[in-house]
């Protein structure tokens, strides 16, 4: 899947939420999608990277410690 194919997801995803919100003002949206796309991502990478942590921080572009962070607020670490 390419980025280009991710970015239309992501699209038609937040298209169809707004359909669905049937005139409804959205509220926290921000947050929202960052916490609904972020528990997935580092599900995935850590199982990619076999539970290493520094590996999985690497891929992702981010300190091992902001990982680490990241998985305790997901409850994927505990």
């Amino acid at each position: 899947m390419s980025k280009k194919q991710i970015e239309e997801c992501v699209r038609s995803s937040l298209e169809g939420y707004f359909k669905d919100l049937r005139g409804t003002e959205p509220d926290g949206m921000y947050d929202m999608i960052v916490n609904v796309v972020e528990k997935p991502l580092l599900e995935v990478v850590m199982s990619r990277a076999e539970g290493n942590q520094s590996r999985a921080a690497q891929w992702l572009g981010l300190n091992r410690n902001t990982l680490r962070k990241k998985l305790v607020e997901h409850r994927i670490l505990k």
